[in-house]
């Protein structure tokens, strides 16, 4: 005898699954789910912060390597390194200019010119000598973050720890939903 449509229905209604934010999904969920696993919020802490600081690196496309080395070679959390990293991406892009800027006026190096007509004509009639500008203001943006980042990391790191060790104790007492109600139901 099969069971009809309506016998299957009977009593089975699961309360509909929460529907939460990207941010939601894609950042909190996997640093809980790394608590959950036995991340230390200490080493949470530190990892996200390397992250979150290498991000923003004003050498675009260095990030990923530099923050998977540091990552590596401090025997940080490499997962929790890269979800911070690549969240602050689009931070990364929003300051190369204001690093550069920064660091040609720290430098004293001759400001880098932003309009295209400028630069067109400096890369026709000077390439190389526009190439070595171009790197040289590169370098002092990096040596400038680095700077900062020496400093921030750990600030960043001391002010993360406490409030992963709340939601550290959230989680052990089940009082953050990690699944979605309907995932926790069929448990």
């Amino acid at each position: 005898m099969q069971p009809s449509e309506s016998n299957l229905n009977v009593g089975s209604e699961a309360p509909a699954p929460a529907h939460h934010s990207w941010l939601y999904r894609r950042v909190a969920l996997p640093i809980l789910a790394l608590l959950r696993m036995g991340a230390s919020p200490e080493k949470l802490a530190w990892s996200l912060a390397v992250g979150l600081l290498i991000g923003i690196n004003p050498i675009l496309g260095s990030t990923t390597l530099l923050c998977l080395a540091i990552a590596f070679v401090l025997r940080l959390n490499l997962a929790a390194s890269q979800i911070a990293n690549h969240i602050v991406y689009p931070l990364e892009l929003i300051l190369v200019i204001p690093f550069i800027r920064a660091a040609s006026r720290l430098f004293h190096t001759a400001p880098m010119p932003l309009s295209a007509p400028e630069l067109l004509r400096a890369a026709r009639e000077h390439p190389i000598a526009l190439s070595r500008q171009l790197w040289l203001w590169e370098w002092h943006a990096f040596l400038l973050w680095a700077l900062l980042a020496a400093l921030a990391i750990p600030i960043l790191a001391l002010a993360l720890t406490p409030i992963l060790r709340r939601l550290l104790k959230r989680v052990e007492h089940h009082q953050y939903p990690l699944l979605s109600a309907t995932k926790q139901a069929e448990k």
